[in-house]
């Protein structure tokens, strides 16, 4: 199905108040937004405008029931020039389980993508040029009917804006193993990208900075031993020759860095293994020498490499060094801008004429 997008130019451009080379995180937007409402059950009036304040209601269910979800991805350009998106359909896919695990409409996958490639391709020149920067793509769906009262809401609006981005980690971080605070519980939105679940990780994180850490490594609900995520990433631990990462259980994100990573180290014949792995295994790994590295993954960070875990009193010490993981990391990279043949067919081209 084709949509008809309209757009509506804004009169001026603020590209050339952005300093490409200290780009600020999450604060600098493009000129433009894509917007479309659902209403009487059906999405209508898919549109690009000026990047703006939407109007909201006080009574607005997601300020009161908590209906967002959104999706992060990134544009890139290839060595052509070209604006190339990453892996769009499965941000789709992920956004309608959010939705369906929240009780929110679906978006569909044409509309989700169409919209990415009309936005992308008007806010191209917005694209950093400079090495490991990207423009950042941040889809979302919220509740936008005026309602008080416990039920899902009938009107909904799907927003997408853009917001260009440097290297996120430029260190080897350090985790805190938090074992009162948990993420996620077997049966709850662990797996779904809902704004709730980002405010609870806000308080345990800025405790484990006052401690001196990067980010909080995340253990299950239950028993706080098995590990789930690292902040606000997927998490591999290279033991024995072997990549170890949590399984998709529920209470894990489904991972799109995640998921090519995976491909990305069996074709390098690498074993990667999706099972349950606890604090205490990672513990005797580094304690017997057989703990290789460590990383994470997800779309802001890319990959970050992991130096220790403190927890309780003790610290773990992973790795001083990632040298599969940088591997991995620059092979993903050369993908992502045209270096390196894109075997797996990831890469998705916008299509438009740019102006």
């Amino acid at each position: 199905m084709s949509y008809n997008i309209s757009i509506n130019k804004a009169e001026k451009s603020n590209l050339d108040k952005l300093d490409f080379d200290n780009i600020p995180l999450g604060t600098s937007f493009t000129d433009h937004m894509f917007i479309c409402d659902y209403e009487n059950g059906e999405w209508v009036s898919p549109r690009i405008m000026p990047m703006g304040l939407i109007p909201t209601h006080p009574a607005a269910m997601a300020l009161h029931y908590g209906q967002a979800i959104f999706e992060g991805m990134k544009a890139y350009k290839n060595t052509g020039g070209e604006p190339m998106l990453f892996r769009p359909e499965q941000n789709a896919q992920r956004l309608n389980k959010s939705a369906d695990r929240m009780g929110m409409p679906n978006v569909p996958e044409e509309l989700f993508v169409e919209g990415l490639k009309e936005l992308v391709s008007l806010e191209h020149n917005w694209i950093p040029p400079q090495q490991g920067s990207a423009l950042y793509l941040r889809p979302f769906m919220y509740a936008d009917e005026p309602f008080i009262g416990m039920r899902a809401a009938t009107h909904y609006k799907f927003i997408i804006m853009a917001s260009p981005a440097g290297p996120f980690f430029s260190k080897r971080i350090k985790l805190w193993a938090e074992r009162q605070y948990i993420r996620a519980a077997h049966g709850g939105t662990g797996e779904a990208k809902a704004a709730g679940n980002y405010a609870a990780a806000i308080r345990p994180t800025e405790l484990a900075k006052a401690k001196g850490y990067d980010q909080v490594l995340w253990l299950d609900a239950a028993e706080h031993r098995y590990i789930q995520e690292v902040g606000t990433m997927n998490i591999f631990f290279k033991i024995d020759g072997e990549f170890i990462t949590p399984e998709l259980d529920g209470s894990v994100l489904h991972g799109i860095t995640r998921a090519s990573v995976i491909d990305l180290l069996r074709d390098m014949d690498y074993k990667v293994s999706e099972r349950k792995i606890t604090i205490d295994e990672i513990k005797e790994a580094s304690a017997n020498g057989t703990l290789e590295e460590a990383f994470g993954t997800g779309t802001a960070v890319g990959i970050a490499y992991i130096q220790e875990i403190g927890m309780d009193e003790e610290t773990i010490h992973v790795s001083d060094e990632s040298p599969v993981g940088l591997e991995v990391n620059n092979r993903l990279n050369a993908i992502k801008i045209g270096e390196q043949d894109d075997t797996f067919g990831w890469m998705l081209k916008t299509r438009k004429e740019l102006a």
